[in-house]
C-alpha cells in the first residue's frame, strides 16, 4: 500500500532534521582537513583507509555537533541564528538527538579504530573535549574558545596520524597550524554575532566585547598562524616539508589573511569582521591544498 503524501513529507522533514543535527557543512569542512593531513603524510595512498578516515571523521564531528545541540538547546532557543535548529524548535526530542549522537560517535570511532588505535584515540579525545569541556564552558568564560580550539585542531593532525600511525613533530605542526588559525576565525564570527550570542549569555570575544583588545588578539594569533604555517619551509619539521615555491604561496595567503585581520583592528566594524571571517574560511583550505600539492610535486 502506498504511503500518503503527508506521511512521506513528514518522513522527509524528519530526515532533514537528523541531517541538520549533524551540521553537515561544518563536518565536511573539518573532514577536508583530515583528508588533507592524510594526503600530506601518506607514504603510500590507500583508498580504503582514506575512505574510512573521511567517513569516520565525519561521523565523529557530526556526533560532537549533535551532542552540542542537545546540551545547548535552551541557549539555542534564545538566539536568532540557532532557534530553528531541530532540538530547540521541538522537531526532535533531546532523547532522539542523543541516540543519534551516540550512534554516530560509536560508528565513527569504530571506523577510526580500524585504521589504527591512535586515530580512534584522538577522535575520542576531540569528541570528549568538545562535548564535555568546551560546550559547558561557553557560558562561563571566553577562555572556552581556547579549549574549543583543541578538538578543532585535531582533524588536520588526525589525517597524518591515520596515514602513519605516529604522532611526532610533523603531526604536532599540523595541529599547531589549525589551532592558532581558529582564534581569528572564531573571533571574527563572535564579533559578527556578539549581540546574538549575548542573548544566550555567551561572551566569546577575548575581552567580552568588540574593542581594541579583542581586535589586537585576532591580529596576534593571525601572525602566529602565518609563522607556524611557514616553519615546514625551514626543514625543521621532520618529513613535513615545504618547498620554496610552496612557502611563497603560503606566505602570500598568510599576508592576505593578516591584512584582513589588521583591518578589523583599524576599523572595528561588523563589515571588517565579515571580511576577516571569509578570509579565514579561504585561508585554511587554501594552505592545506598548497601543502598537498607541494607534497606530490
Amino acid at each position: 500500500m502506498n504511503e500518503s503524501p503527508d506521511i512521506i513529507a513528514a518522513q522527509h522533514s524528519t530526515f532533514k532534521d537528523y541531517v541538520a543535527l549533524a551540521k553537515p557543512r561544518l563536518a565536511t569542512s573539518v573532514v577536508f582537513s583530515a583528508g588533507a593531513g592524510y594526503l600530506i603524510g601518506t607514504p603510500a595512498f590507500d583508498l580504503w583507509m582514506f575512505t574510512l578516515l573521511l567517513i569516520g571523521g565525519f561521523l565523529v564531528v557530526a556526533s560532537s555537533n549533535a551532542f552540542n545541540q542537545v546540551i545547548e538547546r535552551s541557549q539555542d532557543a534564545l538566539m536568532d541564528r540557532t532557534k530553528d535548529r531541530p532540538v530547540p524548535a521541538g522537531r526532535l526530542t533531546p532523547f532522539r538527538a542523543l541516540i543519534a549522537a551516540t550512534a554516530m560517535g560509536l560508528v565513527g570511532l569504530a571506523l577510526l579504530y580500524y585504521i589504527n588505535p591512535r586515530s580512534a584515540g584522538f577522535g575520542a579525545l576531540s569528541l570528549f573535549i568538545y562535548t564535555a569541556v568546551y560546550t559547558p564552558l561557553k557560558g562561563v568564560t571566553p577562555l572556552a574558545v581556547f579549549i574549543g580550539a583543541i578538538p578543532g585542531a585535531i582533524p588536520f593532525m588526525l589525517g597524518w596520524v591515520a596515514a602513519n600511525n605516529d604522532f611526532d613533530i610533523e603531526a604536532g605542526t599540523l595541529f599547531a597550524i589549525q589551532f592558532f588559525w581558529q582564534f581569528p576565525h572564531f573571533w571574527a564570527i563572535a564579533w559578527i554575532l556578539d549581540e546574538d550570542y549575548k542573548k544566550a549569555g555567551y561572551n566569546l570575544l577575548p575581552t567580552g566585547k568588540r574593542d581594541n583588545g579583542s581586535a589586537i588578539q585576532a591580529v596576534f594569533y593571525t601572525v602566529w598562524t602565518l609563522i607556524i604555517s611557514l616553519i615546514p619551509a625551514t626543514g625543521l619539521t621532520g618529513t613535513l616539508e615545504l618547498s620554496i615555491a610552496g612557502g611563497i604561496a603560503v606566505a602570500v595567503a598568510g599576508f592576505l589573511f593578516l591584512w584582513k585581520s589588521w583591518n578589523l583592528f583599524k576599523e572595528q566594524t561588523v563589515s571588517s569582521a565579515k571580511k576577516l571571517m571569509f578570509a579565514s574560511i579561504i585561508y585554511m583550505p587554501l594552505v592545506q591544498v598548497i601543502y598537498v600539492i607541494d607534497a606530490f610535486v
